[in-house]
């Protein structure tokens, strides 16, 4: 079992930038691949960027590539996403999940967090 709480959402200008934090608690942090996503209305949830248990290993969606960056603090137990040159079409509400295994796909992680709103305007 873990418990997710992402924070560092916000309102900010077209090409600005935020970051994303996201603790746990409970099980071992390290033993997690932690991933980002992020749904927005109307929209089906889809992955943002995910990052193996050691951070070796990360996977970014084709429209975040160059933009977000995933990191992890095992020492911290926190995940974070480095959200630059944000667009409005990043707008939406962002979760951090955990789950065993290296796996991109929503539908294979177990534990969410509450969600936090980014919202990008012109």
């Amino acid at each position: 079992q873990v418990q997710l709480v992402e924070s560092g959402g916000g309102s900010v200008q077209a090409g600005g930038s935020l970051r994303l934090s996201c603790t746990t608690s409970g099980r071992t942090f390290s033993a997690w691949t932690l991933g980002w996503f992020r749904q927005a209305p109307g929209k089906e949830r889809e992955s943002v960027a995910v990052i193996s248990l050691s951070g070796a290993s990360t996977y970014y969606a084709e429209s975040v590539k160059g933009r977000f960056t995933i990191s992890r603090d095992n020492a911290k137990n926190t995940v974070y996403l480095q959200m630059n040159s944000l667009k409005p079409e990043d707008t939406a509400v962002y979760y951090c999940a955990a789950t065993n295994g290296w796996k991109t796909g929503k539908s294979a992680y177990d534990y969410w967090g509450q969600g936090t709103q980014v919202t990008v305007s012109n």
